[in-house]
């Protein structure tokens, strides 16, 4: 009898232990799985350096992008973000085709009539092409050379110009060559004008699916870092704090000051074929402007984002309102950061300093602030904001149109926009909600 207790006792203990172990089992397998399942609308913590990368992609996209077709653009050129627009454009038309884009070619220099003169420079010199595919995977998609396997020759498809070829006609001809006779080409060449001139088809939210896609490579980022470690460094010393590195909690501001010669003379020709008269702003009309920028915490540090080299203002870190603690390149002492680089590189690394900054002034007629702007904006509606009207910690503004109390004007993107069109050549209708 005591010996039938005891083993009755043995099997309670074993199963109690089996299921403590079973349900341990199960806890782990759980979390597991929510810790490091891609669960479609899930949007999981992940350490990334770009907190601000679309995280919303993956539920959206409706398509697995082929491998085995591709679609080939000629070579990427002009400025940062005409090129950042030049080559979603690529992207969205390869979409439409059903096909992956070849690997394109930017240009590492700003030379606008010597073609001979462009520097090409890879796309993944600059971007990171593993993190790109990996962030828009099934909506868009980049592929290497190395690739194909060159069973048949390119189809050449040449791109329309002149005023006959209409938007109507370009859609047209892209749908024409989805059928089932060019679909056995491995290769659509297109030739002809650069993509940035080709006719927009598509809606301002897929540019940005794409543009958050672009992160930089990892020695780029490593300088970005730098640049801001700086900057919140001398805003710390501002303060009074340590200057040691590592203040993330330093706000900074960021200027897109466009006020260099070449921008001053294409701005008063705008003006004047538009008959819009907020396009140009002086150095003095954006220092009275930014002065009256309600709720800002002073001293701040305010780092100046311009070309350099065509500069021939000396003066722009004086005449600022107290509290406003202005910055360029050399007083910060970066400038051997960034003069290791082509302009192309040079032009990243600022967006992406502007990017990050607590508050972003900028021209509305800029591509490089319209494209800020647009990023900054899907960053908010992210954060659950649709309007910056009120006081926002991460606010964009635009100093050639004038706001409230003598301010810039506060600046959002209209993401609903079924165009690029304002933000390609911009516009002075904007506002803070979306």
């Amino acid at each position: 009898m005591a010996l039938k207790e005891f083993s009755k006792i043995n099997v309670l203990s074993l199963n109690s232990t089996v299921c403590r172990i079973s349900i341990l089992a199960f806890t782990i397998l759980l979390l597991r799985i929510s810790l490091f399942s891609p669960l479609p609308g899930l949007h999981w913590f992940r350490p990334e350096r770009v907190f601000w990368t679309s995280a919303d992609n993956a539920s959206a996209f409706h398509h697995e992008v082929r491998r085995d077709k591709f679609l080939e653009v000629p070579q990427i050129i002009w400025g940062l973000n005409n090129q950042k627009i030049a080559f979603a454009r690529a992207c969205l038309s390869a979409r439409l085709l059903n096909r992956t884009l070849l690997m394109p070619s930017l240009s590492a220099s700003l030379i606008y009539k010597e073609m001979d003169l462009l520097k090409p420079i890879s796309f993944d010199r600059v971007f990171n092409y593993e993190r790109f595919n990996s962030l828009c995977g099934g909506f868009v998609r980049v592929g290497r050379y190395s690739s194909l396997l060159n069973e048949t020759k390119p189809f050449e498809l040449r791109k329309g110009s002149g005023r006959k070829w209409t938007k109507e006609r370009d859609l047209d001809q892209l749908n024409q060559y989805k059928n089932e006779s060019i679909d056995m080409f491995e290769v659509i060449k297109i030739v002809g004008k650069h993509p940035f001139l080709w006719h927009d088809h598509w809606p301002v939210s897929n540019y940005g699916r794409i543009f958050e896609c672009l992160t930089l490579v990892d020695e780029i980022e490593a300088d970005v870092s730098t640049v801001i470690s700086r900057i919140r460094a001398v805003g710390a010393r501002g303060r009074g704090k340590s200057s040691d590195f590592g203040n993330d909690s330093v706000p900074y501001m960021a200027i897109h000051l466009r006020i260099e010669k070449d921008w001053m003379l294409h701005c008063k020709n705008l003006e004047q074929r538009s008959n819009i008269y907020e396009i140009c702003s002086s150095k003095k009309e954006i220092m009275e402007r930014v002065a009256n920028i309600h709720g800002l915490s002073f001293p701040i540090v305010v780092y100046l984002a311009l070309a350099d080299s065509l500069l021939e203002d000396e003066s722009i870190l004086s005449g600022w309102r107290e509290g406003l603690l202005p910055f360029e390149k050399k007083k910060l002492g970066v400038w051997d950061i960034y003069n290791k680089h082509p302009y192309l590189i040079q032009s990243a690394i600022d967006y992406e300093v502007c990017l990050r900054a607590a508050v972003f002034v900028g021209n509305s007629f800029s591509t490089f602030s319209s494209l800020i702007v647009l990023h900054r904006t899907r960053i908010l509606i992210k954060m659950g904001m649709t309007s910056i009207c009120v006081n926002s910690n991460f606010s964009s503004y635009a100093y050639n149109i004038a706001g409230d109390l003598g301010a810039p004007k506060k600046w959002m993107t209209d993401i609903s926009a079924s165009t690029l069109q304002s933000i390609s050549y911009g516009t002075n209708n904007i506002s803070c909600h979306v």
